[in-house]
């Protein structure tokens, strides 16, 4: 599992955030992936974990700086100060030519349900990554 800080150190008293409705749309995403036991099977049990420990809220009370699905985000890789932009979705919506990240990939479990500001290390292919969450772009929440 990863480990996500923000500038006070770890986020021990600010918790992550998921609205109710994507919250059953993952669980369903875990159970059909039943299924497929070999396939993604980090990144299944670290979206269970994340799950397991949100703070779930109706999508009204989600704060406005929150990744949840459908958000467009911009990331700071804190090793090469490069900025990154992607949009948070499903993974049959994946196509990272088009900057939309598989909550199943590591970088994208790792984003959801945190806010802008927060710093995240998170275990990827390649080793670990640091980066922060530089802002919500666009948040659906808000469109509503």
């Amino acid at each position: 599992m990863g480990k996500k800080v923000n500038a006070a150190g770890p986020l021990t008293d600010r918790g992550i955030f998921i609205a109710t409705d994507d919250r059953v749309l993952l669980e369903a995403l875990l159970r059909r992936a039943v299924d497929h036991p070999l396939q993604q099977a980090g990144s299944l049990a670290a979206l269970a974990e994340e799950l397991r420990r949100a703070r779930v809220v109706p999508r009204t009370e989600l704060p406005p700086d929150v990744v949840s699905m459908g958000s467009t985000v911009r990331i700071r890789d804190l090793e090469t100060g490069e900025d990154e932009t992607y949009t948070l979705v499903y993974p049959d919506e994946s196509d990272i030519e088009d900057e939309k990240l598989s909550v199943l990939s590591p970088v994208g479990t790792a984003l959801l349900g945190y806010r802008s500001g927060d710093e995240i290390e998170w275990p990827v292919p390649a080793g670990v990554r640091r980066f922060r969450v530089e802002e919500v772009m666009l948040q659906p929440e808000r469109m509503r």
